[in-house]
């Protein structure tokens, strides 16, 4: 059988995409009893026709901070017309205005974390750098204590390798997570009942619209979505751009004789090394497609990862090139479920390049072994990214 889910798979699953998209772009995966999508137009398909495939039960209970047990919301497993009532209430605290207002705090939070190591000479990104600036972010938004975020790291790491449920593996590490998450999070939001902030739980809490409120299972659900799909991505997304850029040096020089080019460059990290590799879908009906029937109630996961590779939509595809244009990737997913976070992704991102590329220079790998991959199929990244570059002051 073909592994899908290797270590090897998991550091450079591309040519493995590549061939599958070739040979057999909608599989069936007999031990897992689960079907595998790679093409961009199918993949985008079926993450966008809620009529055919929906987000709900089919996919691992924990993933991408869903609840274990079905209880609560997430904006991740829900349909309409429910999603659509969820959506427009959190999405107040993403609009393009209210993220731009945070720009001047992550600015603060990016230096504040390079002054750490700016004269040291060496830095592990991940560690030092592109875990905790989102997670302090994100936990700045809720309302809940940053230097927490050990504790944020460890429930996240559970959660989203507790989506491998899926290929057998045990999601007891992720269940017990999010049953620790919620325990936490029901401690602030008693907190914000009694003397409510200005914090996005408290406005959660205050949210009604018409006949529709919020349940505290709502809520926690919220919680445990932003925290963990909230800091994995932007993590990721950050320490993807750095690795790229030093392994095509020709690319790294063009971006840094002509900064105006960091936009695209993000995008095309978001396409070439997608954070989010893999999305779940259930068949709500049965469903033809290239020639295969996908049978009602099938597990379905889209390979987001492969359609941002699919040569049939990029010219050259396995090439990191920072100018692309256009640029149609679906990192942050298509339709109605679309990452509402992606504003803040690129924020953050853009943020922190400007200040790596500027306050770490000859920045290079520390060696040449090969790095970890993140836990969990699902994303795409490294556990630790060593890094020199010549000290600096200030």
């Amino acid at each position: 059988m073909l592994n899908l889910f290797s270590p090897e798979m998991l550091r450079n699953p591309y040519p493995m995409y590549e061939a599958v998209r070739s040979a057999q772009p909608v599989m069936y995966v007999e031990p897992l009893q689960l079907w595998s999508v790679f093409r961009y137009d199918d993949v985008k398909m079926v993450l966008s026709d809620h009529a055919r495939f929906s987000s709900g039960p089919g996919g691992p209970p924990a993933a991408a901070g869903g609840p274990p047990n079905g209880d609560g919301f997430s904006l991740v497993t829900t349909d309409p017309p429910r999603h659509t009532d969820l959506r427009s209430l959190v999405n107040r605290a993403f609009t393009p205005k209210a993220v731009a207002a945070l720009e001047p705090r992550i600015e603060q939070i990016t230096h504040e974390l390079l002054d750490q190591v700016s004269g040291t000479g060496q830095i592990d990104l991940v560690h030092d750098f592109t875990y905790p600036l989102p997670v302090i972010v994100i936990a700045e938004l809720l309302g809940v204590p940053s230097n927490d975020r050990d504790r944020f790291k460890e429930w996240s790491d559970e959660v989203v390798a507790s989506a491998d449920a899926v290929i057998g593996g045990s999601h007891d590490k992720g269940k017990q997570a999010n049953d620790e998450m919620n325990e936490y999070f029901r401690g602030i939001i008693a907190e914000r009942r009694k003397a409510p902030r200005e914090d996005l739980i408290s406005s959660l809490i205050a949210v009604e619209e018409g006949a529709f409120r919020l349940s505290e299972t709502d809520i926690l659900s919220f919680c445990r979505l932003l925290l963990v799909a909230g800091n994995e991505t932007t993590t990721n997304l950050i320490g993807n751009a750095v690795l790229s850029l030093l392994e095509n040096p020709g690319e790294l020089e063009k971006l840094r004789s002509n900064p105006d080019m960091l936009a695209s460059t993000i995008e095309e990290v978001l396409r070439f090394r997608s954070p989010i590799q893999a999305m779940f879908r259930t068949a709500k009906e049965d469903v033809e497609l290239r020639g295969q029937v996908i049978p009602k109630g099938s597990k379905v996961i889209a390979w987001i990862g492969s359609a941002n590779r699919d040569e049939a939509k990029f010219a050259d595809p396995a090439r990191f090139d920072i100018a692309r244009d256009p640029n149609p990737h679906i990192a942050f997913g298509h339709g109605i479920h679309f990452c509402l976070g992606a504003p803040l992704a690129r924020l953050e991102a853009k943020v922190a390049l400007t200040a790596i590329l500027d306050r770490l220079p000859e920045l290079r790998r520390e060696n040449d072994e090969p790095l970890e991959p993140a836990r969990g199929f699902i994303v795409h990244g490294v556990k630790s990214l060593p890094l020199r570059f010549n000290p600096t002051t200030g």
